[in-house]
């Protein structure tokens, strides 16, 4: 009986203790709670609200209860769907259309398009200063090139959801698609009455970042058309391959032609730049503190010498205007062509987990002139030139740059 009495005891100290550990991890929120019905199995590992603000989560968690027993299509509520929805509207709520939460499948094409192959139209998306969707740029040799897109155009509907407060990542999501399908753009554009539908065929868009070819000036001077088209994975070894090409071809002079181009990697353009200028500044990154920081010449350029023009329109953005102001303020090519986009913002991309990621602006960039250029600002070219718009098979612009350079 003793025994037994005493057993009881030890029995009774263990659930005692457990009861204080239990209640003190809850204290500390330190605990895994497995919550019933359409709830996911949630983790909270020391992360409390910070000090200064006041947030009762009991609301979050209260609203997410009350769908998932009032709501009348239970196999509507998909758990991912809801915490996903959940953290791309408080990302959203900043106004930056810039800052995105991406999903699993979100991420994939993200990081797919930066790798130079994805299926969709070939379409580079932004938005104008009214947070309107809109055509930054169509890629050489897609199906949006061929249909007649253009840059700048406000796309008002994507088949026959408006796009009105549409996230980038959304947009992206709908128009993308297996190769062989169809989707319809609503377009509105500029100095136009009425809106356009274009129906655009799905593609494998494989984009080589970097080409060249050659033309002559009337004077017979040898001169290298760099065409770059975006700043992503594979474009330091395709241009480093261009390069060698142009050098060894006994190039007299270079045209770099960055229209349509819509960005990428803010270490791209430092390394593009690098190659036409003898050290010095690139690009100017200043954080939420006014606080800047100086991207300089990172390498030793081998076309440090060659005559230079830049091409630019208004599909020029992000990394490709801040190679074409970093070159026009160090005074090292003209700007020919068109006032360009005007995206003055540094997004950083972090993977989360389970394959999700954002994209946070984390600063704004200056040209080292300390010109910050974004929105409706873009950057002037030096040569204004407008495209032909009544004979598509006409390069003024490029022409105008041909002729400079004699």
């Amino acid at each position: 009986m003793r025994n037994f009495l005493k057993t009881l005891d030890i029995k009774i100290v263990l659930i005692l203790i457990l009861a204080f550990l239990l209640g003190w991890q809850l204290g500390h929120r330190d605990v895994q709670f497995k919550l019933a019905t359409y709830r996911p199995t949630l983790s909270i590992v020391n992360k409390e609200p910070p000090k200064n603000i006041d947030i009762d989560f009991k609301l979050f968690w209260n609203t997410w209860d009350l769908l998932s027993r009032s709501y009348l299509d239970k196999k509507a509520i998909d758990p991912n769907k809801l915490f996903y929805g959940a953290i791309s509207g408080m990302v959203s709520s900043l106004g930056d259309p810039y800052t995105v939460f991406l999903t699993p499948d979100q991420q994939k094409f993200s990081k797919e398009e930066l790798n130079g192959s994805f299926d969709g139209v070939g379409i580079q998306l932004g938005f104008n200063k009214d947070k309107r969707l809109v055509v930054v740029a169509p890629l050489d040799g897609t199906p949006a090139l061929k249909a007649g897109i253009e840059p700048g155009d406000t796309i008002v509907k994507i088949g026959d959801k408006d796009t009105t407060g549409i996230s980038l990542p959304e947009a992206v999501n709908l128009i993308r698609g297996p190769k062989g399908t169809k989707v319809s753009l609503t377009i509105f554009r500029e100095g136009e009455s009425d809106t356009r539908v274009f129906t655009l065929d799905r593609d494998t868009i494989v984009v080589k970042s970097v080409t060249v070819s050659y033309k002559e000036t009337k004077l017979g001077k040898k001169v290298a058309i760099i065409k770059l088209s975006r700043f992503g994975e594979r474009t330091e070894d395709e241009w480093n391959s261009v390069v060698t090409e142009i050098l060894a071809a006994g190039s007299q002079a270079v045209i770099l032609d960055l229209r349509n181009n819509p960005g990428g990697f803010l270490d791209g353009a430092v390394f593009i730049a690098s190659e036409f200028l003898e050290g010095g500044s690139v690009v100017q990154q200043e954080d939420s503190e006014g606080a800047k920081t100086l991207f300089k010449v990172s390498r030793i350029g081998k076309l440090t010498k060659i005559p230079l023009l830049v091409l630019v329109n208004k599909g020029s953005a992000s990394a490709s205007e801040i190679v074409a102001g970093a070159l026009q303020d160090r005074g090292r090519a003209k700007l020919v062509g068109e006032k360009s986009f005007g995206k003055g913002t540094i997004q950083n991309a972090e993977d989360l987990a389970g394959g999700a990621g954002i994209h946070i602006t984390i600063a704004k960039w200056l040209t080292p002139n300390g010109r910050w250029v974004n929105d409706s600002q873009g950057i002037d070219p030096d040569v204004i030139i407008e495209a032909d718009k009544e004979d598509a098979t006409k390069d003024l612009q490029l022409e105008k740059a041909i002729e400079l350079l004699d």
